[in-house]
């Protein structure tokens, strides 16, 4: 018997396109926000992610990373995976599907099921902000204090600007790239 065709659309991929800046600390996010606030950004929300980076089936052949991100302790999260990066400029430009689960924990062990495993974890505090069609995130990880800017790739050079933060030092490095580093000096490379 011949298989069986869908006739369903090839869905919409998401490209992401971010600016990544390690900064000094608190008070540096502190100033942050009150820039945000002065310029009438929205806070959108505040949370705590635990990031579950995955090894596993399609891992060799394709460049695709895996992320399942647990929400405030759960059950909620989300499922994300990102091709392989390219920049413009120091932009960094990606694919991301992303989808919403209700219940992480499950998809945790489903994952696991279909071959997936844990590669490592990592937790991260998030207040995130919409100013002018860019979210502007403000990041606490066990290794330092970030801001991210993503939306339009045409834009966010000058918002890091208006914000004081310069383009040409935006990071290279991904989350899951600074916290296996992380991890390893730590002596934890899986945790």
């Amino acid at each position: 018997m011949a298989p069986r065709r869908t006739n369903r659309r090839p869905r919409d991929r998401s490209i992401e396109s971010e600016l990544k800046f390690r900064v000094s600390g608190p008070r540096e996010h502190v100033r942050l926000r009150k820039a945000l606030r002065k310029r009438g950004a929205k806070r959108q929300g505040a949370y705590k992610e635990e990031n579950v980076r995955f090894d596993g089936p399609g891992k060799s052949t394709r460049r695709t990373t895996l992320r399942l991100r647990v929400l405030d302790g759960g059950p909620r999260g989300l499922l994300t995976a990102k091709g392989p990066a390219r920049f413009v400029g120091r932009v960094k430009v990606r694919e991301e599907t992303e989808v919403a689960v209700a219940d992480a924990h499950t998809t945790l062990d489903l994952l696991r099921e279909l071959g997936f495993r844990v590669a490592f974890t990592y937790e991260k505090h998030r207040t995130a902000w919409q100013l002018d069609g860019v979210v502007v995130t403000l990041d606490r990880l066990p290794f330092g204090w970030f801001v991210e800017l993503e939306g339009p790739i045409d834009v966010l050079p000058e918002m890091a600007r208006s914000l004081g933060l310069d383009p040409a030092s935006a990071l290279r490095e991904s989350y899951s790239v600074l916290a296996r580093a992380h991890l390893a000096t730590q002596g934890t490379a899986s945790s």
